[in-house]
């Protein structure tokens, strides 16, 4: 008998009438509390996403496949989910039931086209890990090698390209009924998803990815990548040399051994920011089940199946960022986020660079550890504004960056609470940016020694920003009730056709479920008519926002 999760429409039903459901639960307390977010609200709205989250561990638990990629995406964005949605799908990695021994075994003779017994000498039939994409097994070869092999689960390709079409249709809702399907590319985010996925589907490609990290960490003291075994790797099985270790984030383990969390922390951020500031591939799943740690402080990077790749140019602003944040210059900041196109043309750049600022100024102050203090309150505040209005973007291409960066922070800051990430970035920032400017043709002596001035200088910078702040202040004050009005206008045209539009939407797929072809043909009519009702009505307001821009 076929289990139902396996059954294509029944995935999609499931996974699209969760995300209706997601999408009004949020609409409608958006619009009950609007105008009045205070504790009492923002206690609502982390118990609103709790029982979200919570509904979405189960259903992902239960469906498997993209389920569980983008559960542990989201369990890593604190920047745009409640921090109540991310404790509740923290261990949904761990959490992934195994594939019984003898389908894997299936998998690994078909594959290998012979007994898995004239490969390897012994194997543990119980997985030492679980992932949403595969197991991974502890064996021995012949020769005596103890080697690690990862067996891709039976049929997870089928079911990764049924979940693929429930995503269409959830990206489609996003995009016309979510203020976040405004801001962000879900077309192309789309498009990502399937390659960087599709590519973790194949094992030969994870075996180059590896092979090519290891090349670039061949020198680095402290860093190890396990040698990948390319005659035993097929698109389903890999192999590769198996090392003991524990998970980074073991903090018995790093207790147990006496090692120094401090300058673990600090060894793990060099060595992302070698990947940072890089053209080339990056460590696009860097969680703590994916770094490993050796009882004499060595780390271990492992699972290369999710990479992304940071093009010159890219890497190239991100540099110029890193350097703006280090060095106190907040406007070329702006601009490093401007050519990454994160900043579309009519984004205000002097209240973005205020913004920054501030961010930064929290981060060195430790305000953020304090989710209640004023500073912090009034600067959330003034993001969810400038995000919500101005015109800014997440590239596509940053997506996977992004999530990287989120969940390499995480780690780093489970190891060791107290990490300053600036502070301890500096002196390989402050190095790497002055070896760059002896690099340049154009370079002057005069222009190094202002990088390294810089942090001096910024005392009277202060006392000039404090002048200007009245004039800052009423030029944020004016521009925000200017977007307030345009979003209202918003919110009240489009209200009634999303109820009108969603009713239908959600029988339609209560129609496919029960096979009632008859309320499948109606609600089919009635959705197509409120999506076009609601694209006109969206295009007139558009229209009119962006006359007001100008």
């Amino acid at each position: 008998m076929i289990s139902t999760k396996k059954v294509a429409a029944y995935r999609i039903y499931k996974i699209v009438f969760m995300s209706v459901k997601f999408f009004l639960q949020v609409y409608f307390f958006q619009r009950k509390y609007q105008g009045r977010w205070d504790a009492t609200t923002e206690r609502k709205w982390a118990e609103l996403a709790g029982k979200q989250a919570r509904e979405y561990k189960q259903t992902a638990l239960k469906l498997e496949g993209l389920m569980i990629k983008m559960g542990q995406f989201l369990s890593t964005r604190a920047d745009i989910m409640p921090r109540s949605f991310i404790l509740e799908l923290e261990g949904l990695t761990d959490r992934v039931p195994p594939v019984p021994w003898e389908e894997a075994k299936r998998v690994i003779e078909d594959d290998w086209n012979t007994a898995y017994g004239n490969i390897v000498h012994k194997i543990s039939e119980n997985p030492v890990a679980s992932a949403s994409i595969g197991d991974v097994y502890h064996a021995w070869l012949h020769n005596g090698d103890s080697v690690a092999i990862k067996v891709q689960r039976p049929g997870i390709e089928r079911i990764i390209r049924t979940d693929f079409k429930a995503m269409k249709i959830v990206i489609w809702l996003a995009k016309r009924f979510t203020r976040f399907g405004k801001q962000v590319d879900l077309d192309a985010l789309y498009r990502e998803m399937t390659i960087v996925i599709g590519d973790e589907l194949n094992f030969k490609k994870e075996l180059q990815n590896g092979v090519a990290f290891g090349e670039r960490f061949k020198d680095t003291p402290g860093v190890i990548v396990p040698r990948y075994i390319e005659e035993y790797t097929t698109r389903r099985v890999l192999v590769m040399d198996w090392i003991e270790g524990s998970k980074i984030t073991d903090q018995s383990f790093l207790d147990k051994h006496g090692l120094n969390r401090e300058e673990l922390a600090e060894n793990l951020l060099l060595l992302f920011i070698e990947q940072l500031l890089n053209e080339g591939m990056f460590h696009a799943d860097p969680h703590g089940g994916n770094i490993l740690i050796k009882e004499d402080g060595t780390i271990v990077l492992i699972d290369f199946g999710m990479v992304g790749v940071i093009r010159k140019k890219d890497a190239e602003a991100v540099q110029r960022a890193v350097e703006g944040v280090i060095f106190e210059r907040y406007s070329e900041v702006v601009e490093a986020l401007e050519q990454m196109k994160f900043l579309l043309p009519k984004a205000d750049k002097d209240i973005l660079e205020d913004v920054v600022e501030r961010v930064v100024q929290v981060y060195k102050s430790g305000e953020w550890q304090d989710g209640e203090s004023l500073m912090m309150e009034s600067l959330l505040e003034d993001i969810q504004d400038i995000v919500r209005t101005q015109p800014i973007q997440l590239p596509t291409e940053f997506a996977f960056f992004g999530r990287a960066i989120s969940t390499f922070t995480g780690v780093i800051y489970t190891i060791y609470p107290e990490a300053d990430f600036i502070e301890m970035a500096r002196p390989t920032i402050v190095r790497w940016a002055t070896a760059r400017n002896d690099d340049r043709e154009d370079s002057a002596p005069w222009q190094t020694a202002v990088r390294y001035i810089q942090p001096l200088l910024s005392a009277p910078s202060k006392f000039s920003d404090a002048l200007d702040e009245p004039k800052r202040y009423r030029r944020m004050m004016q521009w925000s009730n200017k977007k307030d009005r345009t979003l209202q206008e918003l919110t009240a045209r489009r209200r009634d056709i999303i109820i009108i539009t969603a009713i239908p939407f959600i029988s339609l797929h209560a129609g496919i479920l029960i096979e009632n072809w008859l309320l499948t043909g109606i609600a089919g009519a009635l959705t197509a008519a409120g999506a076009l009702r609601y694209r006109s009505i969206s295009g007139r307001i558009a229209r009119e926002s962006e006359e007001e821009y100008s």
